[in-house]
């Protein structure tokens, strides 16, 4: 079989390949990516991609199709990936996420792809009170981010069929420790504060909810939507766990607990984070018993804990830093290597 992963060079992607080559390891693995954060190393003894077979760089909106000519399946990391860079690149991440997206897929399916596999969000519930949410409730989308995952899923929806099958996974907030590092995720935010400041600065005040997936926890589940060979054409599903819906107080507060003399402080005035959803995984339980998250909230903050200090990590004002998604590209931006469309100069 040969796989190919889009978006491979960032946050999941090096964690992915170890995964893939456990589950399916006579597997030929290749890769597409605009290397935006290719550089981003953490503690990283080696590059990662020396555990794929062929790396190809380029930007999605310029996608070269015939690459998929002798793909059988594709994994679909490939996006503008979280709501800072959305909201500030919003035709962008329209076209990338939603435009060029679909087009792959189209492609994919005309040169006879047999399954495709979307990293799409559970962020697409947007403001949802009351119970946990299930893939039958309504879709509230409140951001660029989010709306181009909606808009991908019911495109994959129409062009799936019994030799094209799609599984959209809805994943969590993404947590944990990668060899590409990302800090502006709540958890990995909360460990890195704590690690370098001895104090959480909560935002908002604390009470929006967010499920959690270990990054780990995210490559089994893409790992299993690959093989996946049961049920519909299309499925959408919400990837995580129950045990996982957490409200961001009482994840600064875990965190605390985990790294001592760690002080929490939450923005009691701050007005209300829209974004709050619980979500419901008991779909994902039933359909992939054997891929379920086994990484627990203990262990992802302890080996983050363990590989912050493994960089001697001590950058309190991180969350101005090239560590975050978003101050990567001003970064290319201002040294003159990127246009403000994103493409390499």
């Amino acid at each position: 079989m040969k796989i190919l992963i889009t978006g491979n060079m960032g946050y999941i992607g090096p964690v992915l390949y170890r995964e893939l080559r456990k589950s399916y390891p006579d597997a030929e693995i290749w890769g597409f990516d605009n290397g935006y954060f290719a550089h981003c190393l953490t503690n990283a003894a080696s590059l990662p991609e020396r555990e794929i077979n062929q790396q190809i760089f380029g930007d999605m909106r310029e996608f070269p199709m015939e690459v998929l000519d002798d793909i059988d399946a594709l994994v679909h990391l490939g996006a503008i990936s979280n709501d800072p860079m959305g909201n500030q690149y919003e035709a962008v991440t329209n076209a990338i996420n939603d435009t060029a997206s679909k087009a792959i897929a189209c492609a994919a399916k005309e040169r006879g792809v047999k399954s495709f596999v979307f990293a799409s969000s559970c962020s697409m519930y947007g403001e949802a009170d009351g119970d946990a949410k299930t893939e039958q409730d309504k879709l509230n989308p409140l951001t660029a981010y989010a709306r181009s995952k909606v808009a991908m899923e019911k495109e994959l929806k129409q062009l799936a069929t019994p030799e094209f099958k799609v599984t959209a996974l809805r994943f969590a907030t993404a947590c944990g420790m990668s060899p590409r590092l990302r800090l502006d995720l709540v958890l990995n935010d909360f460990v890195a504060c704590a690690m370098t400041t001895g104090k959480i600065t909560v935002l908002s005040d604390g009470s929006p909810w967010r499920p959690l997936i270990h990054v780990k926890d995210m490559s089994r589940a893409l790992a299993w939507g690959l093989g996946r060979n049961e049920g519909h054409d299309f499925v959408a599903v919400n990837a995580g766990s129950n045990h996982w819906n957490y409200q961001i107080k009482d994840l600064a507060q875990k965190v605390a607990e985990l790294v001592p003399d760690t002080e929490v402080s939450i923005n009691t005035e701050a007005p209300p984070d829209k974004r709050s959803y619980r979500v419901n995984f008991g779909l994902y339980e039933k359909l992939a018993p054997a891929h379920q998250p086994q990484v627990d909230i203990d262990q992802a903050v302890l080996e983050l804990k363990e590989g912050l200090q493994g960089m001697n990590f001590a950058d309190g004002d991180f969350r101005e830093s090239n560590w975050m998604r978003l101050k990567m590209l001003e970064s290319h931006i201002r040294d003159g290597s990127l246009s403000t469309d994103l493409k390499w100069i």
